[in-house]
């Protein structure tokens, strides 16, 4: 063992101590969605989605840190009443089911979502994006990262994509995901009417070779508000959804007729986006 546990710390030398129990089976999407809906919280892994979460209205409530880690605690510059507990890396891997080699990871309350008709009224002139079967947490991450840096004021996730606050989208999102306001809209498809109700073109990114270029669509709708559709990898966009869209592609060189999920979102919202 190496470093003295700091005052107001409590170090924790058995992975069955209750106290874990909200950092257990980090590794399992589907236990940790159930679990974590159910209680109300979410992780964050690593030191710098801890700092995303301090800096976001989402409560941290308590950290859990490697001994050999200790260091970081001054990094975080926690605020007053968040929970410390301090393990060595054997009972981090065995709670968490997995190596957790940033060393600290941190657990933060929920926020009941918002209605998605207060969100799109909110939006203003900025694009939205609309999610459909994304259940890839990394690629919902890298949409959020994407929202954020193009400047779309909400994302909005159909019932069976991935948890947005699960602890690998956080991370790939640089935390970003914590700042993008977000709901889910059902029922699905039928909610995407108060989309459309709402002001916003609906552009629904697919490669068929008969839909429209985006670049074109883009200068077209040019001060419109555009809510862009995207789907899952592999079926991507469901024919009921496409139905309600104005679909659209993008040009590619010859022989390439789609690109990952996250990367194709960039690009659209590149187009549409207010942000220069």
């Amino acid at each position: 063992m190496s470093g003295a546990v700091p005052d107001g710390a409590r170090y924790v030398d058995d992975p069955e101590d209750p106290c874990l129990v909200p950092y257990r089976d980090l590794k399992d999407p589907v236990l940790r969605r159930r679990t974590e809906a159910a209680q109300g919280f979410f992780v964050a892994e690593g030191k710098l989605a801890v700092l995303a979460v301090l800096g976001s209205p989402y409560p941290l409530l308590s950290v859990l840190v490697l001994r050999r880690r200790l260091a970081v605690l001054s990094e975080l510059a926690l605020p007053p009443g968040v929970a410390v507990y301090v393990v060595e890396d054997e009972v981090m891997s065995t709670v968490a089911g997995f190596d957790v080699h940033r060393g600290v990871l941190g657990l933060a309350a929920r926020l009941a979502l918002p209605g998605p008709a207060g969100l799109l009224a909110a939006a203003g002139p900025s694009p939205v994006v609309v999610v459909e079967g994304v259940n890839d947490q990394e690629n919902l991450g890298a949409i959020f990262r994407n929202a954020a840096a193009f400047g779309a004021a909400a994302v909005l996730v159909d019932p069976t994509c991935a948890d947005p606050l699960y602890r690998r989208s956080v991370r790939v999102s640089l935390g970003l995901v914590l700042k993008v306001p977000f709901t889910r809209l059902s029922p699905w498809p039928g909610a995407l009417a108060l989309v459309a109700d709402s002001g916003f073109t609906l552009v629904a990114l697919t490669p068929r070779p008969s839909a429209a270029r985006l670049d074109h669509v883009a200068e077209e709708l040019q001060g419109e508000r555009v809510a862009v559709v995207v789907g899952a990898e592999g079926p991507g966009l469901s024919a009921a959804v496409l139905g309600m869209c104005r679909p659209v592609r993008i040009a590619m060189a010859p022989g390439v007729d789609s690109l990952n999920v996250a990367a194709a979102t960039a690009v659209a919202l590149h187009r549409f986006a207010l942000v220069r």
